[in-house]
C-alpha cells in the first residue's frame, strides 16, 4: 500500500549521513558476542537532530522492505518452501519441473539429496543472505551511533518513551528481524552489529538469539506503542508493540526444536557452554541433530511475559470479534481491510510493510492469492500464479466445514482474466488458474476496493508481518507449555469461538480430546488460523510436531486415494465427500443472489450452489475498470456435488437444468504421484529434518566457512 507517513528526506541527505556513518566499521573478532560502542563524537555529529536520524533509518527500512517482499516473506525462500512445505500447504506444479524448490520443501528427501543439491539450484549469488545483511548493516550504523550519543545510557535507564528512543528501538528491531530470518533459513550465521567484538565467522544461533533478545528488551521501554508514534499515522514502522511481539516470537523459536550442525561451538550469549535435549527417538542426519536447549523453559517464560504485555496494551492494534456486514465473519475482516486503499491498515495488524499500488513487485495475490489465467496486462484481474496450494485431504478431511476460516483460506475456483469469469481450479499439475488444485484465498484482487488491472504484481497489498491473533496463540502456547492451563484455554477459546461464531459451535473440548492435549490443540488451531500464510512449516519444526503431522496427512491422503480408486469417491470422518466429478453451471450472481462477489454463506444456505462454498465469485462490476460486459454476462459458477456424492436422480435433474459434468477428483487420481508420492518424498520420521538452505559459493568463499547438513561446498 502506501510508502511512508514521514515525509521522505532528500536522498542526498541520506547518502551524506550514510557516508559519514560508514566509518563505524563492521570489524570482527574471535570471541563470543559482547557489546561496545563507536565514538560519541561521530554520533553527536551525525545525529544532531531526530530528522537526520530518521533519514538514515529510512535506508534500513527500504532494504528491509525489499528483503521481506522479495526474499523472506513474499517471494524468495518463503515462496520456495514456507508457503508450500507443510501438512496444510503444497506446491501446484510437477515435482520434476521445480526441483530447486521442491527438494528443500521435502527436506531434501530425508536429507539423502542434500549432497546432490546444487548450491545455486534456487538461490542466486548476492541473494537472500546478502539482502538481510544489508538491513543489518544499515540498522547497525544507526543503532550504534545512537548508543554513542550523549545521554544514551540515561535514556535507557529512565525507560520512558521518547523520540530518540523510538528511533533506536526501530534500528534494533530491524536488525533483530533480519537475524530472525537468517537463523530461520540458514541456521548459524555471522554476527555483525557495528561493535568491536563482532564475529565474521559462523556464530551459533543460540548466542545470537540471546544477544538480540537482550537488545530488544532494553529498547522496548523507550519506544511508543503502535498508533502513538509521533508523526506516524500508519502501522508500517516498528513500535514497542511490535518489539514486544517480536520478543515473544523469537523466544518461542529460541526455546524450540531446531536442527543444528555438529561442528559449531554451542554457547549462550555470555559464552557459556550449552547442553541440549534431543527430540525423542530422533537420530543424527548428515552430522546434524534435532534438539532444543536444556534451558528452553526460560524462553517460554520470556515469550509469555511479552505476549501478555502486548495483550494488556496493544496500542491501536485490535483483535476483531465483531463484523457489521449482513452475514458476519469477523475473521475475514482482517483480510478485507488488507485489500483497502494505500493509506489504510488493518485493525488487527501490529506491523505491515508497505507496498504502493502500481509500484514494484507485490507477492500477496500473485504468489499466494486466488489464481487467475489472466495475461500480464489489462486483465480482470491480471495473471496470478498461485504458488501456494492446499493439500486436498486437509481441505476436505481436517478443516471443519463449520469453521468460518476454511472458505476465507481456501478456494476451489479461480478467475479467467480475459473476461473476469469464475473457473474451477483443476487438480492437474500446473500454475495460475490452469491447474494445481485447491488454492489460497486470502488475497484476491477482485476483492480490492480499487483493483489494479493494468499490470500483474502491482496490486498494492501490504505484507502482514505481525498481527494480534499470533500474539493470542503465542501466549496460549507459552501458557500451555508452562502448565498454566486456564490461561492457555482462555486464549484458545477466544480464537476458536471467533472462527465458529460461538463456543457451542466450536466444540473445543472435543477438539482438544482429538488432538491429544491442550498444547497440541493450540498448535493445530494456529494451523487453521494461518492456513495459506506460510506459518505452518516453521511452527511444526520448532514445536516438534513435524513428524506426527506429516504422518497424519500422508496417511489421510493415502486413504483418500484408495477410496477414490475403489469407489470413485471418499467420505472423510467430518462428513465431507470428495468425488471424481462435480456439476457446474454458469450463472449471474447478481441475478441469483444479488452480487457476483460472494461473502460468508448464510446459515442454512449450504445447498445453494452459488453461495457455498463462500468467499469466491468475481468482482461485482469489472466494467468500472474497463471490461466490456455483454448483455448475457454470466460470470459465476454454481457448483453441485463438491462435498457430497450425488445420486443418479440428482445428476439427471442437474443436467436437465443446464449443469455440466466437470472433472474433479478424477484428475487428482491421475496425478497421484504429485499429491502422495512427492508429499514429503521419502521422509522417514526419525532423522533430524534438513529444512535449512545451503550457503552459496560466494558466501562460502567470502566468509571463509563451510556448509553443513550434508550440502556441497562448491
Amino acid at each position: 500500500m502506501n510508502t511512508n507517513r514521514y515525509g521522505r528526506q532528500p536522498i542526498g541527505l541520506f547518502i551524506i549521513i550514510f557516508s559519514l556513518l560508514f566509518s563505524v566499521a563492521l570489524t570482527s573478532c574471535d570471541g563470543y558476542l559482547e557489546t561496545d560502542t563507536p565514538s560519541k563524537a561521530d554520533a553527536a555529529f551525525v545525529f544532531s537532530t531526530n530528522e537526520t536520524a530518521r533519514a538514515a533509518l529510512e535506508g534500513a527500512y527500504s532494504s528491509w522492505t525489499d528483503a521481506a517482499q522479495n526474499k523472506v516473506f513474499g517471494d524468495g525462500l518463503f515462496y520456495a518452501a514456507d508457503v508450500a512445505g507443510s501438512d496444510i500447504e503444497r506446491h501446484p506444479e510437477n515435482f520434476s519441473n521445480q526441483p530447486g524448490r521442491h527438494y528443500p520443501e521435502c527436506f531434501y528427501q530425508d536429507g539423502n539429496y542434500a549432497g546432490e543439491y546444487t548450491l545455486l539450484s534456487y538461490q542466486k549469488e548476492n541473494d537472500t543472505y546478502a539482502s538481510l545483511y544489508a538491513v543489518i548493516t544499515k540498522a547497525s550504523i544507526v543503532a550504534s551511533s545512537i548508543e554513542g550519543a550523549e545521554g544514551f545510557e540515561e535514556m535507557i535507564e529512565a525507560g520512558v518513551e521518547n523520540t530518540m528512543g523510538q528511533l533506536y528501538g526501530e534500528a534494533v528491531a530491524l536488525r533483530a528481524t533480519a537475524y530472525r530470518e537468517l537463523i530461520k533459513y540458514f541456521g548459524d550465521v555471522p554476527y555483525i552489529s557495528g561493535k568491536l567484538t563482532d564475529h565474521d565467522g559462523l556464530v551459533g544461533r543460540d548466542s545470537i538469539y540471546d544477544v538480540v533478545l537482550a537488545e530488544l528488551q532494553q529498547a522496548a521501554p523507550v519506544m511508543y506503542r503502535v498508533g502513538s508514534i509521533p508523526g506516524v499515522t500508519g502501522k508500517n514502522y516498528f513500535s514497542r508493540t511490535y518489539v514486544e511481539g517480536l520478543i515473544g516470537r523469537m523466544a518461542l523459536e529460541a526455546g524450540g526444536y531446531q536442527t543444528r550442525r555438529g561442528d559449531i561451538k554451542r554457547v549462550d550469549g555470555q559464552g557459556n557452554a550449552l547442553t541440549f535435549e534431543n527430540f525423542p527417538n530422533s537420530t543424527e542426519n548428515n552430522g546434524a541433530t534435532y534438539a532444543r536447549r536444556s534451558d528452553w523453559q526460560k524462553y517460554y517464560q520470556l515469550a509469555q511475559k511479552y505476549f501478555k504485555a502486548v495483550i494488556d496494551n496493544s496500542g491501536s492494534a485490535k483483535f476483531i470479534t465483531t463484523d457489521s456486514r449482513s452475514v458476519p465473519n469477523p475473521y475475514q475482516v482482517f483480510f478485507q481491510q488488507m485489500h483497502g486503499a494505500d493509506d489504510e491498515f488493518a485493525d488487527e495488524s501490529i506491523y505491515e510493510y508497505s507496498i504502493a499500488q502500481g509500484g514494484g513487485n507485490d507477492a500477496r495475490p500473485y504468489s499466494f492469492g486466488r489464481p487467475t489465467t489472466g495475461g500480464s496486462k489489462n486483465n480482470y484481474p491480471c495473471k496470478n500464479y498461485g504458488q501456494g496450494r492446499i493439500n486436498p485431504a486437509f481441505y476436505y478431511g481436517v478443516f471443519d466445514p463449520a469453521d468460518m476460516r476454511r472458505d476465507v483460506s481456501c478456494t476451489v475456483t479461480g478467475t479467467k482474466g480475459a473476461d473476469g469469469t469464475e473457473i474451477i481450479l483443476p487438480f492437474t499439475p500446473g500454475s495460475q488458474g490452469k491447474g494445481g488444485g485447491i488454492a489460497y484465498n486470502k488475497w484476491d484482487e477482485a476483492r480490492q476496493d480499487n483493483p489494479w488491472v493494468a499490470n500483474q504484481r502491482k496490486s498494492g497489498i501490504n505484507g502482514p508481518y505481525m498481527r494480534m491473533s499470533e500474539i493470542y496463540l503465542g501466549y496460549a502456547e507459552a501458557c500451555a507449555v508452562l502448565g498454566e492451563q486456564s490461561a492457555a484455554r482462555q486464549y484458545l477459546d477466544i480464537i476458536r469461538n471467533r472462527a465458529f461464531g460461538s463456543a457451542s459451535a466450536a466444540k473445543t473440548d472435543a477438539f482438544i480430546s482429538k488432538e491429544g492435549s491442550l498444547l497440541n490443540a493450540i498448535i493445530q488451531e494456529r494451523g487453521f488460523e494461518f492456513a495459506g500464510e506460510g506459518d505452518r512449516r516453521w511452527t511444526l519444526i520448532r514445536t516438534g510436531l513435524l513428524p506426527a503431522k506429516i504422518k497424519y496427512i500422508k496417511d489421510l491422503t493415502k486413504q483418500m486415494f484408495e477410496g477414490l480408486k475403489a469407489n470413485g469417491y471418499y467420505t472423510f470422518d467430518n462428513g465431507n465427500t470428495i468425488s471424481e466429478y462435480i456439476w457446474t453451471k454458469y450463472v449471474d450472481g447478481k441475478v441469483e443472489v444479488g452480487h457476483r462477489l460472494t461473502e460468508q454463506c448464510p446459515a442454512g444456505k449450504e445447498d445453494d450452489p452459488v453461495l457455498y462454498p463462500g468467499w469466491r465469485g468475481v468482482n461485482n462490476d469489472w466494467s468500472k475498470f474497463g471490461l466490456a460486459i455483454p448483455d448475457d454476462y454470466k460470470p459465476n459458477l454454481a457448483i453441485k456435488g463438491l462435498f457430497k456424492k450425488l445420486s443418479a436422480d440428482e445428476i439427471a435433474a442437474l443436467e436437465a437444468d443446464g449443469y455440466k459434468k466437470t472433472n474433479w477428483a478424477v484428475d487428482l487420481v491421475k496425478a497421484e504421484d504429485e499429491y502422495l508420492k512427492y508429499l514429503f518424498l521419502d521422509y522417514g520420521y526419525v532423522k533430524a529434518p534438513i529444512y535449512l538452505w545451503p550457503f552459496t559459493p560466494n558466501v562460502l568463499a567470502n566468509g571463509g566457512f563451510t556448509n553443513g547438513y550434508g550440502f556441497k561446498q562448491e
